[in-house]
């Protein structure tokens, strides 16, 4: 199969699912009970007016499939519906909180590559005590969830040492990161532990290689045997692990967020889960969807070009 063959396939396969995604998440409001309109107003009490208003604005007269085309039509065009809590455009709240959380991913993803690669490369290449401390290090960082890490930064580096802001977002970019240091921290750690230790298998797998001990034999520096031999290969693994990575630090945001005060798309999800804002909880899920998706799509697409080993349409090596 040609690479733009696979290629195409696989983002038809992305829209598919990604359309079946979108009738789950607009469904799911007609499987809660009561009326549509009982579960927009959350339990509010309104007068005749103001439900027949909700009624005309979600037209809800309308038959299920017809309002569920209206939905994913207005999506298309960008219009992600009107927040029943915040009283204005989806769409608006969305721009409004999304470059902090972007800024906020960017950042962890970045100490998670850095640190978690280096950890599982001197893991693997110097072995011994090396080894050792480096287990013990991630076994720590894999056994503390974002929310504790959160705490635990907040009391020893804002509140005692002062080194940071406790929460907010700040003003400008400078000002941006360090106040996104410490969520970015507390939301790297466990993924760090996860990929330093993914990086670590796979370079140890790539060290037992036949054509590695043939390298060694032909007098090739140790130095480019690691770098050509060992940890290239070893990009498959981590490239796969490297989306779910994405795909973890996108949840975890609704959690540290939350933690740090950070006013995001994670805190706009959490607060409209609480007060039943559904247009907000839905264009907000089908975001990360989309998301979830389009990480796994590069990927996929990535593999086959860092690994000639990986066949395509697969992710399995065939080495």
């Amino acid at each position: 199969m040609s690479f733009l063959r696979f290629a195409a396939r696989r983002v038809a396969e992305m829209a598919a699912t990604l359309l079946t995604a979108s009738f789950v998440v607009f469904g799911a409001m007609y499987l809660a009970p009561g009326s549509p309109a009982s579960f927009l107003l959350s339990g509010r009490s309104a007068s005749p007016e103001a439900l027949a208003a909700i009624n005309a604005q979600y037209h809800l007269d309308d038959p299920f499939l017809v309002r569920y085309l209206r939905w994913l039509g207005d999506i298309v065009q960008g219009d992600f519906g009107r927040s029943i809590t915040y009283r204005t455009d989806v769409s608006r709240l969305l721009a409004d909180r999304l470059p902090t959380t972007l800024l906020l991913v960017v950042m962890a993803l970045v100490v998670v590559a850095v640190v978690g690669l280096i950890l599982g490369w001197i893991a693997a290449v110097r072995g011994g005590a090396t080894d050792s401390a480096v287990l013990v290090g991630t076994t720590f960082a894999v056994g503390t969830p974002s929310f504790v890490a959160a705490v635990l930064l907040q009391g020893l580096f804002a509140v005692k040492l002062g080194w940071f802001p406790s929460s907010g977002t700040g003003d400008g970019f400078l000002d941006s990161v360090r106040h996104l240091t410490l969520p970015a921290i507390a939301l790297a750690l466990y993924l760090i532990g996860m990929l330093a230790r993914v990086t670590r298998a796979a370079m140890l797998d790539a060290l037992d290689s036949e054509h590695v001990t043939v390298a060694r034999s032909r007098g090739v520096p140790e130095g480019q045997v690691i770098r050509r031999h060992v940890f290239r290969n070893s990009l498959g693994t981590v490239l796969t692990t490297g989306g779910l990575i994405v795909s973890t630090l996108l949840v975890c945001t609704i959690l540290v967020e939350t933690a740090f005060s950070i006013g995001g798309v994670g805190q706009l999800l959490e607060l409209s889960t609480t007060t039943k804002d559904f247009p907000t909880v839905q264009a907000i899920s089908l975001i990360i969807v989309a998301l979830f998706m389009a990480v796994n799509l590069i990927v996929d697409l990535v593999l086959p070009l860092v690994d000639p080993r990986i066949t395509l349409g697969t992710r399995s090596s065939s080495a």
